[in-house]
């Protein structure tokens, strides 16, 4: 598809596979996600989606915070507003995808990567290497309201509270006693393997699916609609 991102398809599972190496995420990032995402979405003989990367340390290091000062800097907000609202689309379209979203982390997911983790219904990672962080309290970017209530659906409350606000790098064994991902696996390779294996016991009806996903997690979109611009459209990004 992209130097960002392939698609492709195993029986009725599709594989988004992240080919960036830090697989940073900007402007063209978010516009290759829901490009990708609409294809999931208008193919109706795929039963579910995994979500990876073929970098050997990294899944997703979260925002490409080099594009993103030199767009603000730049006098290319239009573009960061376009990435920050694309990206509030790569987020909604996961949690509403009429189709079971498994992360396999096959390394580092640290801030927006992280998020994009929380967005998917059930997440596998490796326990080698690699680790799950929020650094936002470290760089000074706070949390936009709909990310707080994405990751809340994800990470108990108890452990929520103490990533972000300590920015501690959790390990696939802190997640799994957690209950934040379903299941951890030695190395790269038997994570995806085991994503896969997990994505091809759903053959669920896609109405009725995504129904549920659409129900369950409707609170979070009406913040994201509504509460979102009134950062986003300021730039009110850092603190």
């Amino acid at each position: 598809m992209s130097d960002i991102l392939t698609l492709e398809k195993q029986g009725k599972v599709a594989v988004l596979t992240m080919t960036n190496g830090a697989n940073k995420q900007n402007l063209a990032f978010a516009t290759a996600m829901n490009e990708a995402l609409d294809q999931v979405r208008e193919d109706k003989n795929i039963k579910s989606l995994v979500i990876t990367s073929n970098d050997e340390k990294n899944w997703s290091q979260g925002v490409d915070l080099n594009w993103l000062m030199a767009s603000i800097h730049g006098d290319k907000q239009d573009d960061v507003r376009a990435f920050m609202y694309g990206m509030n689309k790569v987020f909604g379209g996961l949690l509403t995808l009429p189709v079971p979203v498994i992360g396999a982390l096959t390394g580092h997911a640290f801030g927006n990567g992280a998020m994009l983790a929380c967005c998917c219904d059930f997440r596998v990672m490796r326990s080698d290497r690699g680790y799950f962080c929020f650094p936002e309290v470290d760089i000074s970017i706070p949390f936009l309201p709909s990310m707080i209530a994405f990751c809340r659906k994800a990470v108990p409350e108890h452990r929520f509270n103490e990533l972000k606000l300590t920015g501690r790098r959790a390990t696939a064994d802190d997640l799994l006693k957690d209950h934040i991902i379903e299941a951890a696996y030695p190395d790269a390779e038997t994570t995806l393997a085991g994503a896969i294996e997990f994505a091809e016991t759903f053959q669920k009806g896609r109405n009725i699916f995504g129904e549920h996903k659409r129900r369950m997690h409707g609170y979070i979109l009406e913040v994201m609609e509504n509460q979102d611009p009134t950062y986003i459209e300021p730039l009110n990004l850092t603190a």
